[in-house]
This record gives structure tokens, C-alpha cells and sequence, in this order.
């Protein structure tokens, strides 16, 4: 019997269907000031619970893999939503920090980790070509998702409230995992070939050094990226900016890190990866400087712009990095384990910068704390391995192989 082949196109719209909505993660800091009115929260309250959704979104991640195989990629996507939907209805209803820790920290976090790890394998294991484009697309989501969701929760909370905004939030959630869902099981990838018990890198795979210097030079640069758009609103308004600059600065934001992430996955397909890795992280320490050279609401939306610049490219690189790396049926292996990186930068960095503000009732030290990351990240980049670029490698753009890309030194 002839094999049926995946569909690329169908297993890349169903990741865009599913991975958007909950790239209104990123839109968190758009929550601070209304839930810190309607709960009495103190805005290092609110970086706890932010914390504790990129917690659970690790948690998400390194648990996925486990259940590759166990059931249909398409029951697998619809219990990631719904964990992601159930989420965010119990944070509507929230009377206290405890309830929306639950909701948007665990439940949300965890559902949208293994739903993101999910669609990065599905899609790993149908393209075959442009490795670096697609995975630079598919992370670009999230950015893209938060630079839609930015404006609407600003009109919404505005006119309705938060109870309503994040109750609207949930029913979409629902409504689009169930499109996902049919668009998977439509695309006919199966995730029985990546399931982790069955998968081991062999001994010249594993590759310690290269995962424990990409997991820093991301750690590095999501720890700053992070901090920004987990806190953009209250970073501008501190600076002087007023709430319409706040929102739409936040888009801004968002936005620009969406088109980093798809231009450093691009960017792998033909540059090295250290020099793009470096050369995301000496942007983001520029824009670090400028703030704290030059404050003010303005510079404030720029400044904040370029950090999530070399952060939105540093995501991009991670992501296409690992299908450089490693064989594809082990990108969601490794890729769970490198973004716990995102994880452990999303708890100490805007945990940290919300204590200084309330200690400090500003961000001047977050922002240094998070140039000196950056300086860093610069040095440690530049140590990545280098591979050809695809016009040296001259790849043919419909080949395929189930190892790591060639030329890897």
C-alpha cells in the first residue's frame, strides 16, 4: 500500500490556529493595573502569577512528548485546549491571588507549553524543506498573537471589564483548539515516529556542550525579552507614558518581536547561527543602554522595542537551531528541554524586575540587570557551532532526511 504523505500546509495552519490565541500570554502586562485595582494584587503579586504560567508552560512542554503516540495528534491538540480554555475561565472568575495562580499560572500555562511543543513537532515532521522559515513562523506566533490581543483586551477591559475580557478569552480558546483538532487530524500527522520512548539520540547526538550553550545563550536573552513583555504597560507608564502609549506600545512591542522570530529562523536557513545569535543579543543590550541613557516615554517604546527585537531573533534561532542540531523526530524532545531556558528566565528575571519596582517604584535596575545579560550573551553566542548556509550546502528545496542538517561542525 502506498504511504500517505503528511500535508505540510494543513499541520502548518492548524499550529496557526492553535498557537495564536495563546500567544495572549504575552499580552499580560495589559492585565497588570486592572487586576491589581479589581484583586489588590501588588505588581510583584502579579509577576508571580505570570511566573507560575511559564512554569506551567515548561511543565507542558517536558510532559508532551510523553504522550506522542499514546492517542490521535488530534485528541492530544483538543485536551491542550481545553486544559488552556478551563484555564482562563477559573482566572475570570478569580476573587484572589490563589484562584488566578491556578487558572492562568497552571492550568493556562501548562495547556499552551504542551500545546506549543505539540504543533512543533506535528510541523517538524511534515516540511521538509526551509526548516528555518517554518520554525521561525511557528514560534513568531505567539509575539503575533499578543501584538492582536494587546488592543482588543485594552478596548475590552475598557468597556466591559476583566471578568468579561478573559471570559471572551476562554470561549475563543475553545473555539479554535476545535479547528486545530480537525485540521490535524485533516493534515495526517501522526506523532507515533517522535514518541520519546521509542526515540534516543545515538552517542554523537547528544551533543551536551552545544545544548547547555544554546539553553544559555536563550536563557540570556528571553530573561530581558521577557521582562519586557510581561511588563511592557507598567515599564512605559513608568517612564512617563500614558495608557493609550502604554497599550499600543505594547502591540509595537509585540509585533516586532513576531517578525524577529520569523527573521531569525530565516536568517539560520543562510547566515551562522552564532553570528545571529551575537548579533540578536548586541541589539538587545543597545536598546538597554539607550533607556538607560535617555529616559523617557518615548525612548521608553524603542528602547523596549529593540530588546524584544534581539529577543524575538534569539527565539527564532533556538527554534531553527535544534532542527540544525538534532534529527527531526527529536525536535520536540530536545526542543522541551532548551525552552525550559524560556521557563526559568520567565521566573527570575520578571519576578525580580516587578520587587524592584515595587521597592523602587521604578525599572532603571531591572534594565541594567538586563544589559549585563545580553553583554553576556554576546560572548557565550559566539562560541555556537556553525553550519553552511543552505546556498553553500546548494540543498535541494524538496529533499528531506530525518537527520540533523549536514555541514554542523
Amino acid at each position: 500500500m502506498e504511504r500517505v504523505l503528511p500535508s505540510p500546509w494543513r499541520a502548518v495552519v492548524a499550529a496557526t490556529v492553535l498557537n495564536a490565541p495563546l500567544g495572549s500570554l504575552y499580552a499580560f502586562s495589559v492585565f497588570l493595573k486592572p487586576l491589581e485595582a479589581l484583586l489588590g494584587l501588588s505588581r510583584a503579586d502579579l509577576a508571580l502569577v505570570f511566573a507560575l504560567a511559564s512554569g506551567g508552560f515548561g511543565a507542558g512542554m517536558i510532559l508532551a512528548p510523553h504522550f506522542f503516540g499514546l492517542a490521535a495528534t488530534s485528541t492530544l491538540v483538543l485536551a491542550c485546549a481545553t486544559a488552556s480554555a478551563l484555564g482562563i475561565a477559573v482566572a475570570a472568575t478569580a476573587g484572589g491571588l490563589l484562584q488566578l495562580a491556578v487558572g492562568y499560572g497552571v492550568l493556562f500555562g501548562a495547556g499552551g507549553g504542551a500545546a506549543y511543543i505539540l504543533a512543533q513537532q506535528a510541523v517538524n515532521l511534515a516540511v521538509t524543506r526551509r526548516h528555518g522559515l517554518v520554525n521561525g513562523y511557528i514560534v513568531g506566533l505567539y509575539p503575533a498573537g499578543a501584538m492582536i490581543a494587546a488592543p482588543l483586551f485594552g478596548w475590552s477591559i475598557r468597556d466591559f471589564g476583566v471578568r468579561a475580557t478573559l471570559g471572551g478569552l476562554a470561549t475563543v480558546l475553545a473555539v479554535t483548539g476545535s479547528i486545530s483538532a480537525w485540521l490535524i487530524a485533516q493534515s495526517r500527522v501522526t506523532l507515533a515516529v517522535a514518541a520519546a520512548a521509542s526515540i534516543a539520540p545515538d552517542e554523537g547526538e547528544r551533543r551536551r556542550p552545544v545544548f547547555w550553550r544554546l539553553w544559555i545563550v536563550f536563557f540570556l536573552a528571553a530573561s530581558a525579552g521577557l521582562m519586557v513583555l510581561s511588563q511592557a504597560a507598567g515599564i512605559i507608564t513608568a517612564y512617563g507614558g500614558a495608557t493609550p502609549l502604554a497599550i499600543y506600545g505594547t502591540t509595537f512591542i509585540a509585533g516586532t518581536i513576531a517578525v524577529a522570530r520569523l527573521g531569525g529562523g530565516w536568517m539560520v536557513d543562510w547566515l551562522t547561527i552564532p553570528a545571529v545569535a551575537a548579533g540578536a543579543h548586541a541589539v538587545a543590550f543597545a536598546g538597554n543602554v539607550a533607556l538607560t541613557l535617555w529616559p523617557g516615554p518615548g525612548v521608553s517604546v524603542l528602547a523596549l522595542a529593540l530588546v524584544g527585537l534581539g529577543y524575538g531573533v534569539i527565539s527564532g534561532v533556538t527554534a531553527a537551531a535544534v532542527a540544525v542540531y538534532w534529527r527531526r523526530a527529536l525536535y520536540g524532545r530536545m526542543a522541551s528541554r532548551i525552552y525550559l531556558a524560556w521557563c526559568a528566565a520567565a521566573i527570575v528575571l520578571p519576578i525580580t524586575a516587578g520587587y524592584l519596582f515595587d521597592l523602587t517604584h521604578g525599572y532603571g535596575s531591572a534594565i541594567l540587570i538586563a544589559a549585563g545579560g545580553n553583554a553576556l550573551g554576546i560572548l557565550v553566542a559566539l562560541g555556537l557551532p556553525h553550519q553552511r548556509t543552505a546556498g553553500a550546502e546548494g540543498q535541494s528545496l524538496d529533499g528531506g532526511s530525518d537527520s540533523a542538517v549536514p555541514g554542523v561542525q
